[in-house]
């Protein structure tokens, strides 16, 4: 896709020069101060990025939810520990989608597709489908679908992530898929092959 997580460190947090030597070993276990944070963000970066874009459906957008999660989470990771980290800021990840959601207008939106385009392949196509079938869900059935299918936790792991109960998880989840069996976008897609 030929993005990247980009300046994930606050703004004046400056890199340990102590704890930045290159005989250092690379393993988690050596991942502390802000040399375990870039590496954290270098490893799990882009695995987020796809959280954020499937949740967002925005390129831009998955960019800034990631960064602001990275931003947020950043203090907390000597307290939280590299292990369990990523939990941490995918919960803070997810948060922030809903916070962002509630607060934001959704109305118009500018788009980088004209109309007077090529018609895209089916791939795209198919793509694009999903991301919008995605976004005609309740935000928190759109939470649950994308990390148990496209994250593949587990409902006790997801319920963790979103700070409800394993029952919640089963039934937004039931909810949501029905929801995506009959959506016109998807079946749309599904006639078309």
């Amino acid at each position: 896709m030929g993005r990247t997580v980009v300046d994930a460190m606050p703004r004046g947090a400056a890199p340990d020069d102590a704890s930045s030597s290159p005989d250092r070993p690379a393993g988690s276990d050596s991942l502390a101060g802000s040399d375990g944070f870039d590496a954290f963000v270098a490893a799990r970066g882009d695995a987020l990025w796809r959280s954020a874009w499937l949740l967002t459906g925005d390129h831009q957008l998955a960019e800034d939810l990631v960064q602001t999660a990275l931003a947020k989470s950043w203090r907390a990771w000597e307290r939280v520990g590299a292990d369990g980290f990523e939990a941490y800021v995918r919960r803070v990840l997810f948060t922030t989608y809903v916070s962002w959601w509630r607060r934001r207008w959704r109305g118009e939106r500018p788009t980088g597709q004209l109309p007077e385009q090529p018609a895209a392949s089916a791939d795209h196509d198919a793509r694009r489908d999903l991301v919008t079938a995605l976004g005609d869900l309740p935000r928190g059935q759109r939470a649950v679908v994308v990390l148990r299918y496209f994250e593949d936790l587990t409902e006790q792991q997801t319920a963790a992530v979103l700070g409800v109960g394993v029952g919640t998880v089963k039934s937004q989840c039931s909810r949501a898929l029905a929801s995506l069996r009959t959506s016109p976008h998807l079946r749309e897609g599904g006639d078309q092959r």
